[in-house]
């Protein structure tokens, strides 16, 4: 905990250190936030500042306090009120503009940002916030110039190398970024997040086997990274891997970890292995976390089946009926709602061909009189319009509300004139 205060407290030492000056008030409040009394120096800056409204190294010590007690809106309140008070302090800006990228604001924090790094752009941690902004908002070019500066002036900074490459990386250069990231480890050969990047990288080059001898490297470096084994582990899963995938996901359950992907996939591959019983343990751990999942509720009543306990095996398998259902009957739906847009667009055949997949899926009459309209009234096609008013009619029984007689009879009309007309060719 103590180093924790610490290193939040650092940057206020470091980017404003105290004039010789200073008065005991300010020097008593700066020991404070050093001892970590935040409450002490939230009550000393409010009576202060209650008769000195206008001091803004008041206001930006009392951000700093409010930080410290995770009271970010009042932090940058305060801030804003040090920059409002005293705009050319490079201090007060760069804290109000870590502040909003805090809050994920980073149209406030971009000109703050930008403002304290072109006055000194040899500080890398004004470069960090900065450039990280590039890359949320997807202009790699511009971080890619910053980070390049920096290694101009130290090549041998894996951290720089790290930063450019994954620059890299999200601008699509995979192989520029791999080498980059390649650099990097000559430098520093315990650099896990260039190990983490590379075994992405030659995932996606469908490189497997090398993606997981990188994360195994890793894991000789660091055991107790539990981020390097669930990625191997997806790795010798999506591979077909079951046993190694096991050993993996179970290392992260030991952990402490107990998600339902992993206790899910834990499930799997002993379902895999043939080992129900283990597999039964773990998949039911996953469906208590997440009961809606019907692949889990399958699992089970597989691994059921085959320990021959059919009560058990029967019981999740109508769970997965239940939870596919409404699904399937949303599908059923949507095939409607999506005719109906066809025929306001003038695309009747498509109409037709989402009616009859609507009917592989719910069993309603009246799409036959939907169809049966589209094939009479829009293709002129009688053939087909005599076949499903028939077989509307003939699903009378079947109607989720009966309609009134005299619409029935007025279907049996028509479709007893078109019988009456010799049929048109099918188009």
């Amino acid at each position: 905990m103590k180093l924790a205060l610490l290193f939040l407290f650092t940057p206020f030492l470091v980017l404003n250190p105290l004039p010789a000056q200073d008065t005991p008030v300010r020097s008593g409040i700066d020991a404070m936030l050093i001892r970590g009394n935040y409450e002490d120096v939230i009550d000393t800056c409010r009576r202060i500042l209650a008769y000195d409204s206008l001091n803004p190294e008041i206001h930006y010590r009392l951000g700093i306090a409010y930080h410290n007690y995770l009271e970010e809106e009042l932090s940058v309140a305060s801030f804003k009120k040090a920059v409002s008070l005293n705009p050319g302090n490079k201090v007060y800006n760069f804290m109000l503009g870590k502040g909003y990228y805090g809050q994920g604001d980073y149209k406030l924090a971009e000109p703050l940002l930008s403002k304290v790094y072109s006055s000194d752009t040899t500080n890398w941690v004004y470069a960090y916030y900065l450039t990280s902004i590039y890359i949320q908002s997807e202009r790699y070019d511009e971080a890619i110039n910053i980070y390049k500066k920096f290694l101009l002036r130290d090549s041998a900074n894996y951290n720089y190398l790290n930063k450019l490459a994954f620059a890299i990386l999200k601008k699509g250069d995979y192989g520029y970024a791999a080498d980059l990231y390649k650099k990097s480890l000559l430098i520093n050969n315990k650099n896990l997040l260039a190990l983490k990047n590379l075994a992405y990288l030659y995932w996606t080059a469908n490189k497997s086997d090398t993606a997981i001898q990188f994360l195994s490297k890793g894991i000789e470096i660091d055991p107790g990274d539990m981020d390097l084994y669930s990625r191997r582990g997806n790795l010798y899963y999506s591979g077909g891997d079951n046993k190694n995938a096991l050993d993996d996901y179970l290392t992260v359950l030991s952990s402490g970890d107990s998600s339902t992907l992993y206790l899910n996939r834990a499930g799997i591959c002993y379902c895999n292995l043939k080992q129900f019983r283990d597999a039964v343990k773990y998949l039911l751990l996953a469906y208590n976390t997440d009961s809606t999942d019907y692949r889990i509720c399958s699992y089970i009543g597989f691994c059921y089946y085959n320990l021959e306990d059919m009560k058990n095996s029967i019981y999740y398998y109508n769970k997965v009926i239940q939870i596919i259902t409404p699904v399937r009957q949303q599908f059923g739906l949507t095939y409607r709602y999506l005719a109906s847009s066809q025929i306001g667009s003038g695309m009747y055949k498509s109409a037709i061909n989402s009616y009859l997949k609507a009917l592989e899926i719910i069993s309603d009459p009246n799409i036959y009189m939907e169809i049966a309209n589209l094939y009479d009234e829009k293709l002129k096609n009688r053939e087909r319009s005599i076949y499903y008013y028939q077989k509307y009619l003939d699903n009378l029984k079947n109607l989720p509300v009966a309609y009134p007689a005299e619409y029935i009879e007025s279907i049996k009309n028509r479709l007893d004139y078109l019988k009456k007309n010799p049929p048109q060719q099918v188009k």
